[in-house]
């Protein structure tokens, strides 16, 4: 039985699929992934090191090293912070949403992770499969603190992807009868269909009371039509029996199972549930089951200004999967149309990342986010223990506040992902590092925009949930701050995102002072 070391503190979603997910989510680098120093001072080198048996001990990590991460002492052993990948987004998306409505997000509804990796990054790209690793930071506002920035990265989809096998599961229900839901829903599945290739294969399970097959799994080929008129005919009725749904979606799923294709269930609801079983663990067991005997995953894209996030969340974890929240046609669209041919192709299974930090230059450090991505150290080296599915094109962000020791000078941390290859399933590693003299421009400096947009968004997520990161600026301070960085970037990304602060600075009554196309910088 598979074990996953991850603790829920905060609870949201926008993005991944096929493949290993659809991503509603500067330097130069060598065929490696070695990453040389750039302009926002980073340093780190890849390397394709044999790595040890699946369980074999962390020989980098001191015996009787503690446990639990945060403050260093003089004397203390090297640090870790040890997480599975997410490349989950939808927290923000349905952060948005909320603040457009005049609602602030609720604090366990948001996971700074899934902000921070709401945009892309132009880290350098590996030309294997492998990772890119880039490490790059800059000083805070806060004496004697930094913000850390680990970067990583999958090449591109290739033109010749593996073929897709997708069975979709519909919420039907009659709280999905609301604008915004099922037609919402039925608009991605037609953009979708139009862009699947003909050996691609499609099955559509709905769902209220009870589930149904509404087509078992076919090839698309000549069958676009058919499978238009199935999604056309979708009608809601009543309660909403997500574990009936999920089970005979997995059934049919499992029947239709190709080998050498990409198997993924695909669930649209509101996630909302009142019939059958309503608690997510129910239906876990099922999901880790299928998971594990056939590599089928799943994505959760959800819809709906009422939301189950924490319910759509841990059945997308358990299923090695992602979850995205789509609210308009233009993300829909976006999610279904733009990004679906780059993400059919999965490039990692079980991917974690531990960070090392040197006690000798470090005091104390505090990771943004994956709260509920945490795995135990020891576990980094156990391929038994779960990580995360990455597709291609990825770009998978961690931001660190750090606090060094005075004069200190030397290595801050050295930063190693860990993955499964997806087809032969042998581990890969690939390290780099940062040293003190990366990190000490300032992070509002010329020539940050990059690490500027990840500072923005991860205070952003912090604030929300009231948390008060060393050096974060007021609401009012990062409104502005992202929308001059949005006029020099030409993002309407990093536009929406200055308005949500605006926002959400308006509904906190601070009181502190005011102030999307392919060509996007930043878009995710």
């Amino acid at each position: 039985m598979r074990r996953r070391t991850r603790r829920r503190a905060a609870t949201g979603v926008l993005a991944g699929l096929l493949g290993g997910a659809l991503l509603l989510t500067g330097c130069a680098a060598g065929s490696d992934g070695t990453t040389r120093t750039g302009a926002h001072g980073s340093a780190s080198k890849g390397r394709g090191a044999p790595a040890p048996a699946p369980g074999a001990p962390d020989t980098r990590r001191p015996s009787g090293a503690p446990e639990s991460p945060g403050t260093a002492g003089p004397e203390a052993p090297e640090r870790l912070s040890t997480f599975a990948l997410d490349v989950d987004t939808a927290s923000y998306g349905y952060a948005r949403r909320t603040l457009g409505e005049g609602r602030l997000p609720d604090p366990e509804d948001v996971r700074p992770e899934e902000f921070v990796n709401s945009f892309r990054p132009d880290y350098p790209r590996p030309k294997d499969n492998g990772f890119s690793v880039t490490l790059d930071g800059a000083r805070s506002d806060a004496d004697g603190w930094s913000l850390l920035r680990v970067g990583l990265a999958t090449r591109p989809g290739d033109s010749e992807r593996p073929p897709a096998a997708l069975t979709f599961v519909i919420d039907v229900s009659g709280s999905m009868g609301e604008p915004g839901r099922l037609d919402l829903a039925k608009e991605s599945l037609g953009l979708m269909t139009d862009r699947l290739r003909d050996d691609d294969s499609v099955a559509l399970v709905t769902f209220s009371s009870e589930a149904e097959v509404r087509l078992p799994m076919t090839r698309v080929g000549d069958h676009r039509g058919r499978i238009h008129d199935v999604v056309d005919g979708l009608r809601t009725g009543s309660s909403t029996n997500v574990e009936d749904g999920v089970r005979t979606g997995y059934d049919v799923a499992v029947e239709g199972h190709r080998k050498g294709a990409t198997n993924r269930v695909v669930l649209l609801s509101d996630a909302l549930a009142n019939t059958g079983d309503t608690d997510a663990e129910g239906i876990l067991e099922r999901v880790d089951k299928e998971r594990r005997a056939y590599g089928i995953t799943l994505f959760g894209v959800g819809v709906g200004s009422d939301y189950g996030d924490a319910f759509m969340e841990k059945l997308a974890d358990k299923g090695d999967g992602h979850t995205t929240y789509v609210a308009t046609p233009e993300q829909a669209r976006k999610v279904f149309v733009d990004q679906l041919p780059g993400h059919v192709e999965l490039r990692a299974r079980d991917a974690k990342a531990q960070v090392a930090f040197d006690p000798g230059t470090v005091a104390d450090f505090r990771l943004v986010g994956y709260d509920n991505r945490k795995v135990a150290d020891e576990d980094f080296r156990d391929d038994r223990v779960d990580g995360g599915e990455i597709g291609a094109g990825h770009t998978v962000t961690a931001l660190y506040a750090v606090k060094l020791r005075p004069g200190r000078q030397g290595t801050v941390a050295t930063a190693t992902v860990r993955w499964l290859d997806p087809a032969t399933r042998a581990p890969h590693e690939r390290a780099g590092t940062v040293d003190t003299a990366a990190l000490t421009a300032p992070v509002w400096g010329d020539g940050h925009d990059s690490l500027q947009l990840t500072a923005i968004a991860g205070y952003f997520a912090d604030r929300l949930r009231g948390g008060r990161l060393p050096g974060a600026p007021p609401l009012s301070v990062l409104a502005a701050r992202a929308g001059a960085l949005a006029e020099r970037a030409h993002s309407a990304s990093v536009r929406e995102l200055a308005e949500a602060i605006r926002r959400a600075d308006g509904l906190t009554g601070s009181g502190s002072g005011s102030g999307s196309g392919s060509s996007d910088p930043y878009a995710g």
